[in-house]
């Protein structure tokens, strides 16, 4: 993390660095799930995709205890740097 963000362009780069790595390690996880195909393509198994399809059209209140819990932990990742952003701009006033 940047020892200080000072401007909205340091903000976005840093949380835009954060989900990225966000982003690798889902991608990662995905492709361990999947069979590797000749061609390259990957096969994601028929029960993962339809459990991913059934918390894609679920709304977060809706979710249960564990999967709210692993969104939770995605906005972690964020949560500090949004926090020294938000007291950088405190200590300004």
């Amino acid at each position: 993390m940047a020892a200080s963000l000072t401007t909205n362009a340091e903000l976005i780069e840093e949380l835009a660095s954060i989900e990225h790595q966000r982003w690798a390690h889902w991608q990662k996880y995905m492709h361990e799930k999947a069979t590797k195909q000749p061609d390259g393509s990957l096969v994601l198994p028929a029960d993962l995709v339809k459990r991913w399809e059934k918390q894609i059209g679920t709304p977060y209140d809706l979710l249960s205890a564990s999967e709210k819990e692993s969104d939770r932990e995605q906005v972690n990742l964020y949560l500090p740097v949004i926090d020294k952003f938000i007291s950088k701009i405190e200590s300004e006033f």
